[in-house]
């Protein structure tokens, strides 16, 4: 049972076509995003004009995302993909963009005080926010 859909996911990039199953959205992300699926994430997760470059420009060097003309690397799609995924399940959680924004900005005590949105920067990290979303959303303890 997939309770955090690749529509969903989709929904937060805003993808035009959306992909109806994980392996449609698998097809998108190797063959590269729009550019507009990063910035569409990057403002679901940050309100402020200074932060949402702040994390677009983590995700794609400033200098590589202002030459990219439409669609990110494979490289840079699945880290697009990664925090969409992540921002999907923490809005699936706490039923609230605004709750989901909040969890991963604040530090939390299970990941060492940092971020969820900082430590899902990689693979792993963002298994371990998920992990921890699944874990609030059962209400088993951790």
């Amino acid at each position: 049972m997939v309770l955090v859909t690749a529509e969903r996911i989709a929904s937060v990039m805003s993808l035009a076509n959306a992909p109806h199953t994980f392996e449609e959205l698998d097809e998108l992300v190797a063959h590269g995003l729009p550019k507009d699926a990063l910035r569409s994430s990057v403002a679901r997760i940050f309100s402020g004009a200074d932060d949402r470059k702040k994390l677009l420009y983590r995700i794609v060097p400033e200098a590589t995302y202002k030459r990219r003309k439409e669609s990110l690397s494979s490289d840079e799609s699945e880290k697009t993909e990664r925090l969409a995924r992540i921002f999907a399940t923490a809005q699936y959680v706490w039923d609230s963009e605004d709750d989901a924004r909040e969890f991963v900005n604040k530090p939390h005590p299970m990941l060492k005080g940092r971020t969820p949105l900082d430590v899902s920067m990689s693979e792993l990290g963002a298994r371990r926010v998920e992990e921890l979303l699944w874990k609030l959303f059962y209400g088993i303890p951790a």
